[in-house]
């Protein structure tokens, strides 16, 4: 028998437990690497030098010391970018640099500190005792300020008096960007409360562990926090609302993996990005947030028990970009629910929204009747994305150009949509019937990107889709419009939805294929 790798993120105890109860510990510790690869991913950059070296022009060819000669704040620049250790050793260098380190705010990034030789990210055995000393040590030694602290390495679990008094000197040496994730396991581990009177917090980001209670989180002051992400957290309904109400100047809020079916009532007069991803989400009620610019839902799904995830938007007069809307969502605009067929009317209509990504299971007859509403409901949307979902179970019948036309003109796909995607295209008849509507429709079309599904994971002849394609095309209203078809290598369903493209505001729109491949 071949010998199985040793556990990234389980302790003994941890697989022991789980052998007991009949699970495989190796499916368990897979899931929870896989669970920290989407939290990694979703972690804001940190902003240290990449390690390249300096080019041959730039180096004194006489060998003479000048980096020591340079202006006492330049040096403190060049410090305060380079990793803790190489920043510390500096120290050494002369007795012009020896109080450079303490005097420049710290950056920290603890996977900086791992051993020798280990990569990122760390395993079970190689994480915590080492990392966790030297952060301590770190801590203790630098007077402040903490301009940016990344600690997501250790398994706070088994560290909770330190993780005590990490917080205690973050919070008074004026930490403003921090990112603390724990390594499972328990995921659970409970959030000491000093972390909320850390009021020089400008973006915080935390993975995997449990926020303190309602009474804690109501004594929260976070009078500067401008970013906030909540990934993998164990929480009560009420308390995102607590921490958006305690932050004044709050512009973007970020949520990955709510385990527990996510309950946010938004009231934020300062919010202007709202992006929830993945996890349980059993109701999003914008009730009042009048700077709200973007507002995207991915891969979230509904609660057990028969219950459909429900999208209220109520207060929200710059919402410009709204995605990924799907038809199982229960739409309801200020208090009209949308339904499948009803006409629009001044209530049921958003007027603000420029840019909408809908998510279509083009073979369920119930989610491509759904569309047309929804399209009807933002009717001076201009740059149209749709995402066409893998379906198991085909329902739809024959939902060809005849169901399009039956359906009624759509007035913003005539005269207002002039960017269009297609994404995950396979040929099949529901997908080819609503691009042959589109083509024959929209009349001030520019640009129309379909992109191919990966036919490593998704069967279907690529030569047949592209072909239905240019059939597609041939009969268009827009004589100006380009098409381009795409391959894509891509996972199945497509590419994980990214909160750095979603809080980018360069990006003029984040769920644009050109605009996003053209920054890589």
């Amino acid at each position: 028998m071949a010998k199985q790798a040793p556990f990234k993120n389980l302790d003994p105890a941890t697989a022991g437990d789980a052998r007991r109860k009949g699970s495989d510990p190796h499916e368990l510790d897979q899931s929870m690497e896989v669970m920290l690869s989407y939290i990694y991913a979703s972690l804001p950059d940190f902003p240290l030098y990449d390690g390249r070296r300096l080019p041959p022009a730039l180096a004194a060819p006489d060998g003479a010391d000048r980096l020591t000669r340079l202006p006492r704040e330049l040096r403190r620049k060049i410090v305060s970018r380079l990793p803790v250790k190489d920043a510390a050793r500096t120290a050494a260098l002369s007795w012009r640099w020896r109080t450079i380190w303490h005097s420049t705010p710290l950056v920290l990034i603890d996977a900086h500190l791992l051993p020798k030789g280990q990569g990122f990210p760390p395993t079970y055995s190689t994480s915590s005792p080492p990392v966790a000393a030297a952060v301590s040590s770190i801590l203790e030694a630098h007077p402040g300020p903490f301009s940016c602290v990344h600690l997501v390495c250790s398994r706070m679990g088994a560290h909770r008096a330190q993780l005590a008094r990490w917080l205690q000197l973050l919070a008074a040496k004026g930490v403003q960007d921090l990112v603390l994730v724990n390594r499972p396991w328990p995921r659970d581990v409970p959030l000491p409360a000093t972390l909320l009177s850390a009021s020089t917090l400008t973006r915080l980001y935390l993975g995997l562990w449990k926020l303190p209670g309602a009474a804690a989180l109501r004594g929260a002051s976070l009078p500067h926090l401008r970013e906030l992400g909540l990934c993998c957290v164990e929480m009560e309904h009420g308390d995102i609302d607590s921490l958006v109400a305690r932050s004044p100047v709050l512009e973007i809020l970020n949520i990955l993996a709510c385990f527990k079916g996510l309950r946010l009532r938004l009231v934020s007069q300062s919010l202007r990005c709202l992006q929830i991803s993945g996890g349980i989400m059993e109701n999003v009620a914008v009730v009042k947030a009048p700077n709200l610019e973007r507002l995207i839902l991915y891969g979230c799904c509904s609660p057990g028990g028969g219950l459909c995830t429900r999208v209220r938007i109520g207060d929200a007069p710059k919402l410009h970009t709204f995605g990924y809307l799907e038809p199982v969502h229960v739409l309801e605009i200020r208090d009209t629910i949308i339904m499948p067929g009803m006409k629009a009317s001044t209530r049921t209509m958003l007027t603000s929204v420029k840019i909408l990504s809908l998510n279509v299971r083009f073979g369920v007859r119930n989610d491509v009747k759904m569309v047309p509403t929804f399209l009807r409901c933002f009717p001076n949307v201009e740059r149209l994305h749709i995402m066409s979902q893998k379906c198991d179970k085909p329902t739809a019948g024959n939902l060809t150009l005849k169901f399009w036309e039956d359906s009624g003109p759509i007035d913003n796909i005539v005269s207002r949509v002039n960017t269009v995607s297609l994404r995950e295209f396979k040929g099949e008849p529901g997908e080819v019937g609503f691009l042959e509507f589109l083509f024959r429709s929209a009349r001030v079309l520019k640009t129309a990107t379909i992109v191919m599904a990966n036919p490593s994971f998704t069967p279907f002849l690529k030569d047949v889709a592209f072909s239905k394609v240019r059939r597609s095309s041939r009969n268009m209203a827009s004589k100006s419009c380009e098409v381009h078809v795409l391959g894509s290598n891509g996972p199945d369903g497509g590419e994980v939805w990214s909160f750095k493209t979603g809080a980018d505001f360069s990006f003029q729109d984040p769920f644009s294929v050109a605009e996003v491949l053209g920054r890589c």
